[in-house]
């Protein structure tokens, strides 16, 4: 399955230890991820502020990134019910790539549900179905 995992799920895979670091493990282990532009530079960017993760850290991931996802460059971005429109490139990525799954902790684009093929689902809700839990 190919699932594009949003800025804060790649950020909470990589601080923290728990849910969003299995997703993001289990992603690379068994789905195609997909990425693009943005969330790369948001990652770059919360990593850096945020974090205060060095820069040559940063590229260090960001390349381990880059090698095993489809880089999506989405063209239009879908007109949506949202305030971020940096949301809607996201969303975009996946729409181009084929995503059949955004994963998300943004409670705005969960509200979306689907947007075309693209379901928009929580990292607990993504885990629950990959490890058959309810």
């Amino acid at each position: 399955m190919r699932v594009l995992l949003d800025t804060n799920v790649i950020v909470s895979a990589v601080t923290t230890r728990g849910l969003c670091a299995d997703v993001f493990r289990a992603v690379l282990a068994a789905h195609e991820l997909v990425t693009c532009p943005r969330v790369l530079q948001e990652v770059r960017r919360v990593l850096g502020m945020k974090f205060g993760v060095p820069e040559q850290l940063i590229e260090e991931y960001l390349e381990l990134i880059s090698q095993d996802a489809i880089l999506a460059e989405p063209e239009d971005q879908p007109d949506l019910p949202i305030e971020d429109r940096d949301d809607a490139a996201i969303v975009a990525a996946a729409l181009s790539a084929g995503a059949q799954v955004l994963v998300t902790g943004d409670h705005e684009l969960q509200s979306l549900k689907s947007i075309g093929k693209v379901r928009i689902i929580s990292p607990r809700a993504f885990w629950e179905e990959l490890t058959g839990q309810e």
